[in-house]
């Protein structure tokens, strides 16, 4: 059984600034993260307000994800979509900022976006598998049915062509299953 999980690296500190490990296999193994990752991301939003999401790949290409903010602030999402789970349609969200290092462990059966909370913000994300656009899947990021309040006020966001076009959860057919473990909330 895999969760959702919020990672707290510990940051060792002096008046220099800070030093932290952002993944170590060994340690990552005693904490439930079994995956292996095989490819990084790193991505750039200029504007505050910037979406992107709600993403996952379908088998058998799926990937799960180790999610980090190097600079500015995120408030990151992933929604359950394992069929016959008991929390499938709900959602957590979580913001991880340079600021705490926090990271957020996403396995597979979720879709996952964020929208940026400052301007000139960097992502970076670990993956299980490659990317293959043929396996690229999405959920409307807007979706009523999930109700995600994203934390930007009244100001629409700004979300690329791609993610304007995915479709509502109820419409899609999810090709992954429970496992038994529910979507919980995250401590903080």
């Amino acid at each position: 059984m895999k969760s959702v999980r919020l990672i707290k690296p510990k940051r060792i500190g002096d008046e220099r600034g800070w030093f932290c490990e952002t993944y170590n296999r060994q340690a990552y193994l005693a904490m439930g993260v079994e995956d292996t990752f095989v490819q990084d991301n790193h991505s750039m939003s200029a504007q505050r307000g910037t979406l992107r999401g709600l993403h996952y790949q379908i088998p058998p290409h799926d990937q799960a994800k180790l999610v980090s903010c190097l600079r500015g602030r995120i408030w990151d999402v992933v929604v359950d979509i394992r069929v016959g789970s008991p929390t499938f349609g709900h959602h957590i969200g979580v913001e991880l900022a340079s600021s705490n290092g926090w990271q957020l462990y996403v396995p597979t059966g979720f879709a996952h976006g964020f929208v940026t909370l400052e301007p000139d913000t960097e992502v970076a994300y670990k993956v299980t598998t490659h990317y293959a656009p043929s396996s690229d899947a999405g959920i409307a990021w807007n979706d009523p049915g999930l109700a995600i309040k994203w934390p930007i006020g009244h100001d629409q966001p700004a979300v690329g062509q791609r993610d304007m076009k995915w479709p509502r959860l109820a419409d899609i057919t999810s090709p992954f299953r429970y496992d038994g473990a529910p979507l919980v909330p995250l401590s903080e």
